[in-house]
């Protein structure tokens, strides 16, 4: 795996930006700033979305691995979606862009699921 190096380093960057976008301690980001970081962490998620495309499988283990991988992130990504939409709907103003997130995610679960179930 000589691309671990470069996936760990987009994922930690990518890391990076998302935590710094969340402008933890109220010390900056200027509108020019926060548009620079915007471009920046779609640059850099665009390259860790290449690398999950890119991924090889070798054997049995390859695909255990990989699909353990995606059902845990899809859980921790709807789980954060859904606790997400239960604590905004106890102020009552749910940010529809979490439900729209959390209906995406389903839906192409069960779409990929179904086709994959028909053609491989």
């Amino acid at each position: 795996m000589k691309n671990n190096i470069k996936e760990t380093i987009v994922t930690v960057c990518l890391i990076a930006i998302a935590i710094l976008l969340l402008n933890p301690f109220h010390f900056w980001m200027p509108d020019m700033m926060v548009m620079a970081m915007l471009a920046f962490a779609l640059v850099i998620f665009g390259i860790f979305a290449s690398f999950i495309l890119r991924e090889k499988v070798f054997d049995e283990r390859d695909i255990i691995h990989r699909t353990l991988a995606g059902r845990n992130a899809f859980l921790a990504g709807a789980t954060i979606l859904m606790l997400s939409i239960v604590i905004e709907g106890y102020s009552h103003s749910v940010d529809p862009w979490l439900v729209i997130a959390l209906i995406a995610m389903i839906i192409v679960k069960i779409t990929t699921r179904i086709w994959s179930d028909k053609n491989l």
